[in-house]
Formats: structure tokens, sequence, C-alpha cells
């Protein structure tokens, strides 16, 4: 149904429950104004003085007071327990790009399934902003305009190899695993940093500087993908 959905010709920004602070919060609006909560993500997100257009999940994590101060009419309610409300929200969610805040950091098992989430995601693009890091499924080839000298890691949920341009060591012939081979702590020497797998399941992390360069190269190709 067209009420399940989230459609937005600008870049959303998406608000977990998770650790996040307010300039991470502010930095994702400046670069994505429309804002979206997952669940108890809307405390966040109206304690900075901004609502959320919806909030969406089981809505088990936000208290009475917070989801009074939402419409009725933008609460989507999905009762289902097989996902989680990252996941629920990036499949009613149809943008050019999603900044996703609040999902990186306090607990350990709630990040690793944001990680299985992301890398099984098909739908818009999505960057997770935390106050260290940015982390991005490399899931179609990237071409990143980075600092010389910017640590640049990978790390594989899925057996796989890839090609780079811009590292200071290239990944080419390099069985990826995530029970084998990982790439922690690799440097950009030049750039635009050029990454392309054969298949899904890498992520990229880098450092929350990146996010802009991420931002822009993501929006690219989720451009020429539309275009195509």
């Amino acid at each position: 149904m067209a009420d399940d959905i989230v459609h937005s010709p600008e870049f959303v920004t998406l608000v977990g429950a998770g650790q996040a602070g307010k300039a991470e919060l502010r930095l994702a609006l400046k670069l994505a104004p429309r804002a979206v909560a997952a669940d108890g993500g809307a405390k966040m997100l109206l304690n900075c003085g901004k609502r959320p257009e919806k909030i969406i999940g089981d809505l088990d994590s936000t208290d009475r007071a917070t989801l009074e101060k939402i419409p009725v009419s933008d609460r989507l309610h999905v009762a289902e327990q097989e996902s989680t409300d990252f996941e629920k929200c990036l499949a009613r969610i149809r943008a050019p790009l999603i900044i996703g805040v609040g999902f990186l950091g306090r607990r350990l098992d709630h990040q690793l399934a944001v990680f299985n989430a992301l890398v099984r995601h098909r739908g818009a693009p999505c960057v997770l902003l935390g106050a260290r890091d940015v982390v991005v499924h490399g899931r179609v080839p990237l071409a990143l305009d980075l600092a010389p000298g910017m640590r640049l890691s990978l790390f594989p949920m899925a057996r796989l190899r890839g090609e780079s341009q811009g590292l200071q060591w290239p990944i080419a012939g390099i069985d990826f695993a995530p029970d084998g081979r990982i790439g922690t702590s690799n440097r950009v020497v030049s750039a635009p940093v050029r990454l392309g797998f054969d298949g899904p399941g890498m992520l990229i992390i880098l450092p929350r500087k990146a996010l802009g360069a991420v931002v822009r190269a993501l929006a690219g190709e989720s451009g020429r993908a539309a275009a195509g």
C-alpha cells in the first residue's frame, strides 16, 4: 500500500535508538533534511527539535510521551518480529539516499544485525554515520574523493574478491571472507579511490569526515541507476 511507503525526492535521515549524538544528527540532517525515525529514534529527533515525518517499527521502544507527540497518521506500526526496525525502515523508504544515525555503537548485537541488514538491502543506498566512523556497503563500484593518508577498512560479510585503485595495499587477487582474510586499516594514497567487488557483502569503513565524499559517490551511483 502507498501509505506504507515513505516517498522522498530528497535524501532521508533515518534515526535509530542506538548510540548517537546531536552533532551526528545535525550533520546528517544538513545533508538529508527529511527525517524518519526507526521506533525509539523518535526521541532523539524530538530532542533536537525535529519531528519525524514517519515513525516506523514495532513501536515497542518508544515511550508513551514521545509517541503522543507524533500524529497517528505518521505512525507506521509493523508488528512482525522477523525483521529489525532498521530492516522495516529500509524496506519502506524510497529515496535517492538514506543516512542512518543511531545504528552504530551501544549494543554489539544490534550493530551486527544492522550490518547484516545493510548487505542484504537492495533498495535506496544507505550510509551509516557514527561518532567516529561511516560505514557503507560496497554493492556497486564507487569512486571516492578521499584525502591521502585517510584510513579505509574493508570487512567482508561474504566470500568475495575486489579491485581497487588509490590504496596503499591493492586488493586485487585477495580472497576475502568473514572467517578468513579481511582488510582492516588500509590507507588512501591517491584520489579518487576506486573500489569494486564481484558480489555483495563488503563493508567499507571510513572516518566520519569522509561522509561528504561517500554521500557524493552514492548519490552519483543512485542517479545513474535511476537514469538506466
